[in-house]
């Protein structure tokens, strides 16, 4: 049987304990194969009991080697996502659109069985979203929403239109991968930190302590705030892991700037700047500008009813990948 490195499972709380089981087996093989040498009359019942601790020792290095694929796999496609949302252009119609896609994915990740919380909200004058981020948890999350950053527009008339003018407001969206292991090292001298009361809900108490938290990185101006979690301590570190993750997409996107023309995908480079998808309520359809498709019921997708769009997208990125690699 080839030789494995142990000591790289036994570093793993996952796959330590059947590390050290694959030890001892090793061990009673061992003590076997001495007794043996001693006396070769044992051979018949020794070779019975190598056949015992070899397939032992076989299905304990597949479901080691299965636990570390499986913690790699989440690594590039964590199981967790901060979620954001923020008004551009349009006024309160933009707002309201912010509020309105937010509740897309909402819906979208209830139908999937994934949970998620408002982490903090900031509402326009009339109740929309000025901005907004929600944390995300659910298999597979950042695999399906990763190409769901950029601007998003919207074309209706709204309610308050009275002589019929078609709007076209912005929206833009940041998904945000929160990863197990960060490369990212941040100075705490580069970080200032402000607290503040939490409001909504949340009790008195919520209200009476300061336990809102945001940092600003001074390097990038960088700015996030978390006020969901009830104490400072808990915010701060939400905080800190988001703004962990936002220096690592800074960092990605301007990778994937840097080697743009040596990649074929229709997908883009996930900046948010990029306008990614309209959505035409007089016309019952919702383009995506990248991969050139539409979608009727306007509704059902605002309900939740992604799946289609997001399956395209990730069909599209793979089929690009393919291509690049010929």
């Amino acid at each position: 049987m080839a030789v494995i490195d142990l000591e790289i499972y036994k570093k793993n709380h996952k796959t330590q304990y059947l590390a050290e089981s694959f030890e001892r087996l090793l061990k009673e093989r061992v003590q076997i194969e001495t007794e043996l040498a001693k006396d070769p009359e044992f051979k018949e019942l020794a070779e019975e009991e190598f056949k015992n601790i070899d397939a032992q020792l076989t299905a304990l290095e597949g479901q080691m080697a299965k636990i570390i694929e499986e913690d790699k796999e989440e690594e590039d496609f964590p199981n967790e996502i901060v979620l954001e949302v923020r008004a551009g252009t349009g006024g309160e119609e933009a707002a309201f659109f912010a509020e309105k896609l937010a509740e897309m994915y909402q819906r979208f990740a209830e139908s999937k069985g994934w949970q998620w919380k408002t982490m903090y909200e900031s509402r326009s004058a009339l109740g929309g979203f000025k901005e907004a981020s929600f944390e995300f948890r659910g298999k597979d999350i950042y695999r399906k929403l990763r190409f769901e950053t950029g601007v998003h527009r919207i074309q209706r008339i709204p309610a308050t239109e009275k002589s019929g003018r078609v709007h076209t407001s912005t929206a833009s969206v940041a998904i945000l991968p929160i990863r197990i292991k960060s490369k990212i090292e941040i100075n705490p001298s580069d970080i200032e930190m402000e607290f503040s009361r939490s409001g909504g809900a949340g009790g008195q108490n919520v209200n009476k302590v300061e336990t809102a938290v945001r940092l600003i990185h001074k390097p990038t101006g960088i700015d996030v705030r978390s006020t969901a979690e009830r104490s400072q301590q808990k915010n701060r570190e939400k905080a800190m892991g988001i703004l962990i993750a936002k220096l690592e997409v800074l960092k990605e996107e301007e990778e994937a700037k840097k080697h743009a023309s040596n990649r074929k995908s229709q997908i883009g480079t996930a900046d948010r700047s990029e306008k990614i998808r309209t959505y035409n309520v007089l016309q019952d359809r919702v383009t995506d500008h990248r991969i050139r498709e539409s979608w009727h019921n306007i509704e059902g997708i605002f309900a939740g009813d992604i799946e289609d769009i997001v399956e395209k997208l990730n069909s599209a990125d793979e089929f690009s990948e393919e291509s690049s690699e010929e």
